[in-house]
């Protein structure tokens, strides 16, 4: 049996890329293969070409994660894509989607484009938000979609997995997803006046880019709450920084413990205070814990 990947899901239709072929086939599942699951975008699959367009799924391989939303299966990366205005950069976004990712078992990556946007003072402003991010220990680029600045970069990173794409509408994913593909997505500009983008991705489809590099473009999308996903009480957890210190208490939630090392870490900026601040908002906790701590 030969094995592909399934790289569009869309009603019915599941498309099947077959590597040793260099060709999509139209996947048809056995009845087997239906009453054990259901496929989607970024499976794996095992069967046989039965003609030059239709390929039979007799097996699907055990998936090592299945993200819901969008609907793809064994996922590596997530690129959390970001403009620092255009729309504007919003960080209690960025944090509940690095939360969300990190608790899904999904590698972060947080992308700024537009940089070609940018005078000056917003690129030293910018260079300070990276920085923090970076300190805490994530992955982070920055790009312009419209003149290629840092899409080789970006490419190299992503060789050899599957990504998808997250972050609000009107950042440019569509348009990251283009230019590492060399496949005109449809976009649609940031309105002036609101600063939004409108959805215009219908369906999973991962795009193929270099020899064994997928990427999905997806829906986008303005709020996230990681407290959908998980108890509150997890999420410090997925706050890179904070696992560097041990708390008098293993369950800490580092707002009014005694002996915590993380509220101690934020006084002596060791993290960063709007980290700590968005913490609080995303654990829904009193902001008034921010006093004496981030003054």
């Amino acid at each position: 049996m030969e094995k592909g990947i399934v790289v569009d899901r869309e009603a019915k239709y599941i498309g099947v890329y077959l590597p040793s072929q260099d060709k999509v086939y139209t996947g048809i599942p056995r009845k087997k293969v239906l009453k054990k699951t259901k496929i989607y975008a970024g499976d794996f699959v095992l069967g046989e070409v039965l003609d030059n367009e239709n390929f039979a799924i007799e097996n699907v391989e055990e998936r090592k994660n299945l993200l819901k939303r969008p609907s793809v299966a064994n996922v590596d990366n997530a690129i959390i894509v970001q403009a620092f205005k255009m729309p504007p950069f919003d960080s209690l976004l960025l944090d509940n989607l690095l939360v969300v990712y990190e608790y899904l078992g999904v590698e972060p990556v947080i992308v700024f484009n537009k940089v070609d946007l940018l005078d000056e003072n917003e690129k030293k402003d910018l260079e300070k938000v990276i920085k923090i991010y970076k300190d805490a220990g994530y992955e982070v680029h920055k790009v312009s979609a419209l003149n290629d600045e840092g899409i080789e970069n970006l490419k190299k990173y992503l060789k050899d997995s599957i990504s998808i794409v997250a972050g609000q509408s009107g950042v440019g994913k569509s348009s990251i997803v283009s230019k590492l593909t060399g496949k005109q997505l449809e976009t649609k500009e940031v309105s002036r006046k609101t600063e939004r983008g409108r959805h215009t991705t219908t369906g999973v489809r991962l795009y193929k880019f270099g020899d064994n590099s997928f990427i999905a473009d997806t829906p986008g999308f303005s709020k996230i709450d990681a407290l959908m996903f998980m108890d509150k009480r997890e999420v410090p957890k997925y706050f890179r920084e904070f696992l560097r210190y041990s708390c008098k208490f293993p369950d800490c939630m580092h707002t009014v413990e005694p002996d915590c090392e993380v509220k101690e870490a934020v006084k002596n900026k060791e993290i960063s205070c709007s980290r700590y601040k968005n913490y609080l908002k995303i654990i829904e906790a009193d902001l008034g814990l921010l006093s004496g701590i981030c003054d």
